[in-house]
Parts: structure tokens; sequence; C-alpha cells
């Protein structure tokens, strides 16, 4: 078993350097353009003087302004440039990220593609919104309306869409941190089932009976991945309390081997089978636990299946009883009967 942990352990290992470069190469591009921010930040909200726009309406024909709003419009439009050059080399690099780690499967890496292209489309619009803001004080445009009427429109729809904002941010989380998968067995919600779609707003499962549920991301708290790394077959095998309890636990134990050395199952089960011994014992029937570890998934279902048609076949061939219901008999003292026998 130590060789499977330390596979688990390096799986994990790399998984999580996986994310922290994702998060990484996001922060890192918004980390590098915040000193220009910053710079254009101070030039527009006039926090020193202003030396081109010193009156109320400009004079055209005076060159030395023509001048002066010239370099200033040069220098908003190339750091406009670099900053969207800087966004698109960080989103680029997401995506050359996830094409080449072999932990992500092809889904996986399509909706890492697509949270780079939002993050793409959004950066780019709050640069180019920014170098308007920036360039219109170069003309003596006064943005304080401006800018005072959007507030007040964005705080209009950030009241009526914060659960869409909760939504994409916990959806961005989610993507990030790797928590599950397309193809991935989930219960988000009060809801399981495959994880069939997922993007920034919402979670599509399909559950046992075909029901499709659409869980928005900002109800999801707590994700319970039932499909994550491995998982465990628990077998309770019921057998008559009179059996020897050794021979039925060597006889599960070689089941367990037979199982693990097939061809079929072999690549299914990651490490040997196990046999603590009795769970519980109840009237004239004693519970034997079985515990198998296995590939996540579907090689669960199918070693457990098999474990099953096996142990049933081997009890029989050995003829090991099978522990029947509990029988109750009632002795009526006024009628000569030996016994009246209810099940």
């Amino acid at each position: 078993m130590a060789p499977q942990h330390r596979h688990d352990s390096t799986a994990r290992g790399v998984a999580n350097c996986y994310n922290s470069r994702i998060v990484h190469v996001i922060f890192s591009a918004l980390w590098t353009a915040m000193p220009l921010h910053a710079m254009l930040a101070i030039r527009a909200f006039n926090l020193f003087p202003q030396a081109y726009c010193n009156i109320q309406k400009p004079d055209f024909d005076d060159f030395t302004w023509l001048q002066g709003a010239a370099e200033e419009v040069v220098l908003i439009l190339v750091v406009t440039v670099v900053l969207i050059h800087l966004l698109k080399v960080g989103t680029r690099r997401l995506v050359k990220l996830s094409q080449s780690q072999e932990l992500i499967a092809g889904r996986r890496a399509l909706q890492l593609r697509t949270l780079a292209g939002v993050l793409n489309s959004i950066g780019i619009f709050v640069v180019v919104f920014m170098a308007a803001m920036w360039t219109l004080p170069v003309f003596c445009m006064d943005i304080k309306p401006l800018l005072a009427s959007a507030g007040v429109a964005g705080l209009a729809i950030g009241f009526g869409a914060q659960t869409l904002v909760k939504d994409m941010l916990n959806g961005f989380f989610i993507l990030v941190e790797n928590q599950y998968n397309v193809g991935d067995v989930v219960q988000v919600a009060g809801v399981s089932g495959v994880v069939e779609d997922m993007t920034l707003r919402r979670t599509v499962l399909r559950d046992a009976d075909g029901t499709m549920h659409i869980v928005p991301n900002s109800e999801i708290k707590i994700v319970s991945n039932k499909t994550r790394d491995w998982a465990r077959v628990l077998l309770h095998v019921a057998a008559a309390y009179d059996e020897n309890s050794d021979r039925i636990i060597q006889l599960l134990h070689e089941v367990g081997s037979e199982v693990k050395n097939d061809p079929n199952f072999a690549g299914m089960i990651v490490a040997e089978p196990e046999v603590p011994g009795i769970e519980r014992v109840v009237g004239s029937e004693v519970d034997y636990l079985m515990q198998v570890k296995t590939l996540p998934g579907a090689a669960q279902y199918a070693v457990s299946r098999e474990l099953r048609r096996r142990i049933k076949e081997t009890f029989e061939k050995n003829n090991i009883k099978a522990a029947g219901p509990a029988k109750v008999y009632v002795f009526n003292p006024d009628q000569r009967t030996t016994g009246q026998e209810n099940s």
C-alpha cells in the first residue's frame, strides 16, 4: 500500500502545484498592471494640477495645448495597449498551462480556456473604459457627472445582480481550486449526481434516476466529491451464526485475492482487499466486513458486483449457510401442540 500512498500524495502535490500556478498566472498580470493603473488614476482625478487643461474651453488654435493634449493621449494609448497585452499574455499562459498538465482532462481544459476567455473579455472592457475616462479630461471634459451616473447605475445593477455576481465568484474559485470536474460524482446543495456541465454561473448534475439538477454556484457551500483519487467498496457479508468465523474470513480473503489477480479487474483495484473480521452479530446472523480500495467511478461498482457474485459461488461450493430470517416459536398452553412456527 505504500507505493499507492506515494502515488496519491504525488498526484495531490501536482494538482496543488497546478492550482497555485493558475492563481499565480491570473494575479501576476493584475499585479503588474497596478502601477500603471495608479499612475494614470493620479493623472485623471486631479491629484496634481493638469498642465494642458487650465481653461474652461481650450483654444484649438493654440498648438502648445494641442501638443500637450497629444502627448497625454499617446501616453494613455500606450499604457492601454500595454495593459491589454499583459492581459492577453496572462490568459494565454493560463490556456497553455491547462494544455500541458497530464492530470487535466479534455473537458477540464475546455473549461479553463472558457475561464481565460471570460477574464480576457472582461479585462479588455475595464481597460478600455478606464482609458476613455483618462482621455476625456485631456480635452477639458468633466467626467464627474459621468462617473456619478455610472456609479448610480452600477449600484443599481449590483443590487439587482448580486446573486449573479456570487454565482460567478463561487464558480471562479470552483474552477481554479479544481473542486470537481465534468464526469465526477458529487453531492452539492442537497443533491447528488454526475457532473454533466459546469460554468461560472451554474453546475448541471444528473442523478441515478436520470433527473437533471441545475444548481447555481452561489448555493454550493460544501462539495462532497465521491470520485476523487480513489473509492472504497464496503461489503457486509452475512452468514449463519453457527458457521466457523475463521473459515468465513479465510474464504473472503481468497475471493478478494482472486478478483485482485483477475486481469479484468486488476487495474481497477489499487490496494490489497482487507477483511477486518466480524462487523456485528444480530440474532442468528453474523456480518463480516470486507473492504476493497478501487479506482473511482464505474470501477467501484464493477468490482463490488464481481465480489458479490464470487462470494455467492464460494459459499455455495463450500456449503456455507446463509443467514436466515429470525424465527419465533409460540406455545399455546391450552392446546396439545408442540408449537406453531411463525416467520
